[in-house]
């Protein structure tokens, strides 16, 4: 804890340097917008041509019994000791995450989700293969349940009750339910900014709210929530508003990651949005024991997968789940970017012995998925299907 501790506030140095390296005064209080060019910080006023709302998000726990007894992401990084046996309710990011710390410090964990798989959004084959090797690991999953109510038990432990029955004898229980935007008591709808019904700021391709002085950026938007994508959402508007180049954030192909055990990257589709996309995409995919496994004796394995339009051989996806997966996927990502073909993939010499040289030796397609008559979509109908 106090080596995290410590981090945090090396990281908060930098960052504070920075501001004040670029001339940027740092104001510390609780602001409230209160008319389009008046921001109130603890009574006194500051006025501007332009105000940025870039406050992010909070964690979002379900109004149900016994409630008070959970805890969120921010208290799990703050627990004095670890878990003997904690209940994990949430299949997003966060869960599959945390899960897989606690699993780590030998925690008995147990994962609550809604649906019949983890992380909604990402691709189903992925989806699946982190479950299977989070499941061998230990960690239990309960598919399928929404939690009812939490019950604290006269021995202090709790009991977590869905709809499909109650289990028992949890030392804690983590909400990892998602996250709201973090727009309360800004005064926003006083003076006139639009809020979505999840309460984040609606924006236009360039991140002007409906208040044409006050702009929004990052996870209180609600678009892409990542860090990078608001840095890059951030530098978008500092061209439209200080270089005289109006400049839409670009959310195409966009990297991410998730740090669970084994760790997942992804750039591009998943397979169900390819083939909306594009109608005829072939599918190459891998699933093997790395040379480090394999030496070491260990279980662990590896998923891999490309997505290729049929019509123009644009890999539109790439997926990795297992060890390295976000640092492979980040110099990939370079590639889909920019719109590289199979044939050019299959051209690169590939780095031996290493997991990623699989992203370009996949020579024979597990699956080709044909759709049209007339073979496939045409890039920009693709693109339009797909949102870019």
């Amino acid at each position: 804890m106090a080596n995290k501790n410590a981090e945090l506030q090396r990281l908060t140095g930098i960052y504070k340097n920075i501001l004040s390296n670029a001339g940027v005064k740092l104001i510390e209080g609780r602001g409230k917008i209160v008319d389009p060019h008046t921001v109130n910080v603890d009574g006194k006023l500051y006025t501007a041509r332009n105000i940025l709302v870039s406050v992010g998000g909070r964690p979002f726990i379900p109004d149900i019994p016994g409630s008070e007894h959970v805890i969120d992401s921010d208290a799990a990084l703050d627990l004095p000791s670890k878990p003997t046996k904690i209940a994990i309710v949430g299949g997003g990011y966060i869960a599959v995450e945390f899960a897989g710390i606690f699993n780590g410090l030998q925690s008995e964990v147990h994962v609550f989700i809604r649906q019949k798989q983890v992380l909604r959004g990402f691709d189903d084959e992925v989806r699946d293969f982190v479950a299977e090797q989070m499941s061998l690991k230990g960690i239990e999953f309960h598919t399928e349940e929404s939690p009812q109510a939490v019950i604290k038990s006269a021995d202090g432990s709790f009991s977590l009750k869905t709809n499909k029955g109650t289990t028992e004898g949890f030392s804690h229980v983590m909400f990892a339910t998602g996250r709201k935007p973090n727009t309360k008591n800004l005064g926003l709808e006083t003076v006139g900014v639009k809020l979505d019904k999840n309460g984040a700021i609606l924006v236009d391709e360039y991140s002007r709210t409906s208040v044409p002085s006050i702009w929004a950026v990052g996870d209180v938007t609600d678009r892409m929530n990542l860090t990078p994508v608001a840095l890059m959402e951030g530098g978008a508007l500092a061209k439209t508003l200080f270089a005289n180049e109006p400049t839409k954030p670009d959310f195409s192909a966009v990297p991410s990651a998730v740090f669970s055990q084994p760790p997942i990257g992804q750039v591009g589709l998943s397979e169900q949005q390819a083939i909306e996309a594009y109608d005829d995409i072939d599918v190459y995919t891998a699933n093997f024991r790395p040379l480090k496994a394999t030496l070491s004796g260990l279980p662990d394995r590896v998923f891999m997968k490309l997505i290729v339009s049929a019509k123009t051989d644009q890999v539109v996806g790439l997926h990795m789940c297992g060890e390295d997966s976000a640092e492979v996927v980040q110099g990939f990502a370079v590639a889909i970017k920019a719109g590289l073909t199979k044939a050019q993939f299959d051209s690169t010499v590939g780095v031996h012995p290493t997991s990623a040289e699989e992203f370009v030796t996949m020579r024979t397609p597990t699956r080709k998925i044909r759709n049209s008559s007339s073979g496939g979509k045409t890039d920009s109908e693709a693109k339009a299907a797909a949102g870019v």
